[in-house]
């Protein structure tokens, strides 16, 4: 007779309904446990002693439990059934490795709150020793009462099988624990007598290599118990809501009830198709189940695992219904677009795929619930309360806020499909690459600015708007007619006007003044690593130099023309909001691995929250304070007179509006919002006009922030105060000189303007230079006038306010959207 090797049934990539690696089940072999008799090998795990042959009566009693294995399968054999040898079967029959379960991946809010789990099965390997006893006691109970006093068969069984086989009766079902989890171990899915004999003869291996305890806690993470619930403690936490590694005694145990519920769900978890059995599962038949957990009390009590008043107190536990598809979970939602990005940062950490798909992390991430919900409700067309709410379905938005002091996402809503384009990153859910981005129009000065300012360049500078282009086309400026620009100053209008107004020309010439690859420079210290050509793919500007830079890019980078995506330009406006400290944005707080057969836990990688000082801090300061500003100027000021940062943007489609933004934020938040085309680029539309920066863009942006603040209850904290910075002489600066002002004729005999001619009467209401001139007048200029208009009452001075600080450079149209 051939011998039948089994060695190809080796299960270390065994599974039970998935494919692919798994995590380690609690298996190693331990010592001998208390009680054991000295030198019973059958208990411990094995081999021989070296010091001849046992002759305990353990040892004995092993010897011939293996005899009778044996001789069953020559049974077995002699009636026709079997292919090999008794001797050699038993000998042959390789034991398998120990099976990887597979098990899900925990991803958590920053606050612990689960957000979902991920993996092929819903499943947490548990160390047996951590295992509330009472729950082991109840699956014995249930499935093998005996299964503390035997060595891992039950010869009734395999005889039984023999002469089913020999009256051509049914082939049977693995009976004890130990053969279940031996069938299991050695992928023994078909049902025969070959696979039972083996099946058998692995049981008794198994017996001899572990112990009950260790047999035990591989059976309970390995076993299903329904609603897609894999291992004890997956079912205690559908079922009940509870840990089985909660000690005995302790609030929310579990209790003997309780086990015993999840211990008779074993024997068969779902319903049969069609008209069979409906199972033990108590959301699908009740009544069986209870039926079933009576047997299984019964049980408990004969072994004296509970009292007899545990039992005379026996009442049916409630169990948690159904869970519904959906919900909050990775599966569904907005939240699920934040998973890709928490795979590809494991990705970083050196945990692949493969690894990820084993299972058994805990991820915690830097999502707030509270700040997500903000995001969700201010960015989604699909929330009421959104500005997006009426908006065409062609329209989509995104929504990112960002920790200034650490890099964290603490809010992320990049569109509602998890399976389909990520609007914040541009992340491909398979790859895991950046695949897109957005031209951020004007919202990219602040890194034009944050690079002039390094060069010394000071707001008070000037920069002339006449001029064109090396290839003579005009610089566009916020659709405003020349004559409007600045107030009629175009030639000489200074940098704090064109940052607050968004007027272009400063910007390209400062970038054609210093170099377009120092604005790059200072986009990418603040963040931003992709950024697209007008053709080709994207650079990667962590591993370029200025040559392709200057190769790929013109001065319009001053600007915003070329796309980046939306979460790195959100990394950079958190720099800027810092103060010039630069944090990687970053999804993951923390990822920890607990040891399946020991439960220590790991902490693989956390966050680093030390961040790096890129621009100067007096320059932030600076530049923070124009960007106060603008919040003013498009009114957008935040509850409770909450101090906020903003620089507004739109680059152009059709002539009309196809990106739109508003960036800044607050001390403890930086805020990002982008609209434009949903899959393509549209018109954009506000009413039935062209949608800028300071439309919809920052009507989210102010309603994500409010939300946020008050949700999170943070202090109304200030930026710090603004220092003015650099030379206003800057030679970078292309400003032509003002006009000098008009010379006032004087009658040399009294001073007064023309001789006379109107009267020099010195008690004439707000007359006279002193509410004139040109410095706009204290009265003509500021308090009668109005901002920037001068005149005033009768009489009043300049009718112009003439170039002092309330003159002149407020006397300016509103503002109407850039490039």
């Amino acid at each position: 007779m051939g011998s039948a090797s089994v060695g190809s049934a080796s299960v270390g990539a065994a599974r039970v309904g998935a494919a692919g690696a798994t995590a380690r089940a609690a298996v190693r072999p331990v010592g001998t446990p208390p009680g054991t008799p000295p030198g019973d090998e059958g208990a411990i795990g094995g081999g021989r002693s070296g010091r001849g042959k046992d002759k305990s009566k353990a040892a004995k009693r092993r010897r011939r439990t293996n005899i009778l294995t044996a001789a069953a399968a020559v049974m077995v054999i002699l009636l026709g059934a079997g292919v090999v040898g008794g001797t050699y079967f038993f000998d042959d029959v390789d034991l398998p490795p120990p099976v990887s379960e597979d098990q899900s991946n925990v991803i958590k809010y920053s606050n612990g709150q689960t957000i979902a789990k991920l993996g092929e099965q819903n499943r947490t390997v548990v160390p047996e020793a951590k295992i509330n006893k009472i729950v082991e006691h109840a699956v014995a109970a249930a499935e093998d009462k005996n299964f503390y006093d035997h060595h891992g068969i039950d010869m009734k069984g395999i005889v039984r099988a023999a002469w089913n086989n020999f009256t051509g009766g049914a082939t049977q079902g693995a009976s004890t624990i130990t053969q279940q989890y031996a069938r299991h171990a050695a992928d023994l899915k078909a049902i025969s007598i070959n696979r039972k004999l083996r099946e058998a003869v692995i049981a008794r291996k198994l017996e001899s290599q572990y112990n009950k305890d260790q047999i035990m806690g591989m059976y309970l993470n390995y076993i299903y118990l329904g609603e897609g619930r894999y291992g004890i403690e997956a079912a205690a936490q559908g079922y009940f809501g509870k840990s089985v590694q909660t000690p005995a005694g302790q609030k929310n145990a579990i209790t003997p009830y309780e086990a015993a519920v999840l211990a008779s769900i074993i024997k068969q978890p779902e319903p049969e198709p069609g008209n069979g059995h409906k199972g033990y599962d108590p959301n699908y038949n009740r009544a069986a189940a209870i039926d079933r957990w009576e047997y299984t009390m019964k049980n408990m009590l004969e072994k004296n695992w509970i009292s007899q008043a545990e039992y005379d107190a026996r009442k049916y536990p409630k169990v948690k219904p159904i869970a519904k598809a959906g919900g909050n979970s990775a599966t569904s939602g907005p939240v699920g677009v934040v998973m890709r990005h928490v795979r590809a940062e494991l990705a970083e950490m050196g945990i692949s795929p493969q690894e990820f798909d084993k299972g058994g992390l805990t991820v915690t991430t830097t999502i707030n619930p509270a700040v997500q919900k903000a995001a969700e409700e201010a960015g989604s067309r699909k929330s009421e309360t959104s500005p997006m709410n009426a908006k065409p379905a062609t329209y989509q938005a995104a929504v990112i806020g960002i920790d200034p002091k650490t890099g964290g996402v603490m809010g992320y809503y990049g569109g509602d499909d998890p399976n389909g384009l990520d609007y914040g990153g541009y992340m491909d859910g398979q790859s895991l690459k950046v695949t897109g981005g957005q031209s951020p129009g004007s919202t990219f000065k602040i890194y034009t600015l944050a690079a002039g300012l390094k060069e010394d360049i000071s707001f008070k500078t000037t920069w002339d708007g006449s001029k064109v282009r090396p290839n003579g086309k005009e610089i566009n400026n916020a659709d405003a007619p020349p004559g409007k620009v600045c107030g009629g100053k175009i030639k000489y209008c200074d940098l704090e006007t064109s940052t607050i107004r968004s007027y272009n020309f400063a910007f390209y010439w400062m970038a054609d003044a210093i170099g377009r690859e120092k604005v790059i420079q200072a986009a990418v210290d603040a963040g931003v690593q992709h950024m697209f050509p007008d053709k080709g793919a994207a650079v990667d500007l962590t591993k370029t130099n200025a040559s392709t830079w200057k190769k790929n890019f013109d001065n319009e980078v001053a600007f915003g023309q070329y796309r980046v995506p939306p979460l790195e330009h959100a990394e950079g406006v958190a720099t800027i909001v810092a103060g010039g400290i630069h944090n990687n944005a970053h999804f993951i707080k923390e990822v920890r691995k607990v040891d399946s057969e020991t439960g220590k836990v790991t902490i693989i990688n956390k966050q680093k929250v030390a961040g790096k000082r890129v621009f100067d801090e007096a320059q932030m300061s600076n530049l923070q304070g124009v960007m106060a500003k603008i919040v003013e100027e498009d009114d957008r000021d935040l509850k409770d007179g909450r101090e906020s940062i903003a620089k507004s943007g739109t680059w152009e489609f059709n002539g009309g509006s196809g990106d739109t933004w508003f960036v800044g934020g607050i001390p403890q938040l930086a805020a990002t919002v982008w609209v434009g085309g949903k899959n393509n680029k549209v018109e954009l539309k506000d009413g039935k006009k062209d949608m800028f920066g300071a439309g919809t863009p920052s009507k989210i942006w102010k309603k994500f922030l409010d939300a946020a603040s008050e949700a999170m209850k943070w202090d109304n904290e200030d930026f710090p105060k603004r220092v003015e910075t650099g030379n206003p002489d800057s030679p970078y600066a292309n400003g032509q000189e003002p006009p000098p002002p008009p010379v006032q004729q004087t009658d040399p005999n009294q001073g007064c303007p023309l001789g006379g001619i109107f009267g020099c009467d010195n008690q004439q209401p707000n007359g006279g230079n002193n509410n004139g001139g040109n410095n706009g007048g204290n009265n003509g200029g500021n308090n009668n006038g109005g901002p920037g208009n001068g005149g005033g009452n009768p009489g009043g001075g300049n009718n112009n306010g003439g170039n002092g600080p309330n003159g002149g450079n407020t006397n300016l149209p509103t503002n109407q959207g850039e490039d």
